[in-house]
């Protein structure tokens, strides 16, 4: 059963090649690599990944014709898949050589669509932290799954989990191909999408695998495209119109819990009141008043 890796690209490349090598140490070696570049612009690049598909039949590259932006980037990974189970890893990110084997056991329960295994956090520097936001991953994961090391979920409680707070970690995350194909990327969001699909697919009656066993390493910069569009509104404003359309949605399959968790969505309002000092240590007043106004808007 090959696996598909998808590893939409841009950004720094020494990151990315720690990701490519992270990849072929896998213990488990019944892959397929797909690189698919966004015209990242470096002269180095063309020999290196010439080199990588000319040792390794199971690496394909593909660059972008022209910029398709991160959304349009995954939407092409979906159109290149070729096997029956995917993941689309990051770029900076770092499979743990039992990354594989992992989610490969968590398919083994072939009721399950999603599966989301043990995730450690790395900063820039590839040192494992904690900041505060993925303590109350941790905290909400916990909650969802209760005492068990692999809990399969389903339904309204998951989804009500989910939109309470976010605690899955898309780049570590593996899908049934014909799951996340169906459903795809909603064109319109740039930072809630993968919580967009995992919710679609919750809702078209999937299930998830949540496993206990740590083998991905996800890079949390604290700079990061989300951080900054965090500080200064934009992320909070299309966090909001998925809530809105989660209600929506909620309330067509008669799950009131759910529904009431997507009209309140409380981590996403304390995430904003936390990133107030660092708006206001920046000037950034605008970011301000909208940080504000997704933290106190019915």
């Amino acid at each position: 059963m090959t696996i598909d890796v998808m590893l939409p690209y841009y950004g720094d490349v020494a990151m990315m090649k720690a990701a490519v090598d992270s990849v072929l140490s896998q213990s488990d070696r019944d892959f397929r690599l797909t690189i698919v570049d966004d015209g990242y612009p470096d002269e180095s690049l063309p020999a290196y990944f010439a080199g990588l598909t000319a040792d390794d039949s199971r690496i394909r590259y593909f660059r972008n014709e022209q910029n398709l932006g991160a959304n349009g980037n995954y939407r092409k990974c979906l159109s290149l898949i070729e096997h029956e189970y995917v993941v689309i890893m990051g770029a900076d990110d770092i499979m743990l050589p039992n990354y594989l084997e992992t989610v490969r056991r968590g398919f083994t329960d072939l009721t399950v669509s999603i599966v989301q295994p043990g995730v450690e956090v790395i900063d820039e520097n590839g040192s494992v932290y904690r900041p505060l936001g993925d303590k109350v991953k941790d905290y909400l994961r916990r909650r969802a799954v209760g005492d068990s090391s692999d809990a399969v979920l389903a339904g309204e409680a998951v989804a009500k989990s989910l939109i309470t707070g976010d605690w899955l970690y898309f780049p570590s995350v593996a899908w049934r191909s014909d799951a996340i194909r169906k459903h795809s990327f909603r064109e319109q969001y740039d930072v809630v999408q993968d919580l967009a699909l995992a919710m679609d697919i919750v809702m078209d009656g999937g299930k998830m695998m949540v496993m206990d066993t740590v083998c991905f390493q996800y890079r949390r910069h604290r700079e990061s495209d989300s951080s900054v569009r965090a500080l200064d509104g934009r992320r909070f404003a299309e966090e909001r119109a998925f809530f809105d359309e989660c209600v929506r949605d909620f309330q067509r399959l008669g799950w009131q819990k759910a529904t009431r968790a997507a009209r309140l969505h409380v981590s996403s309002r304390l995430h904003a009141l936390t990133l107030a000092p660092k708006v206001i240590d920046k000037r950034m007043w605008n970011g301000l008043q909208k940080l504000a106004t997704h933290a106190v808007k019915p």
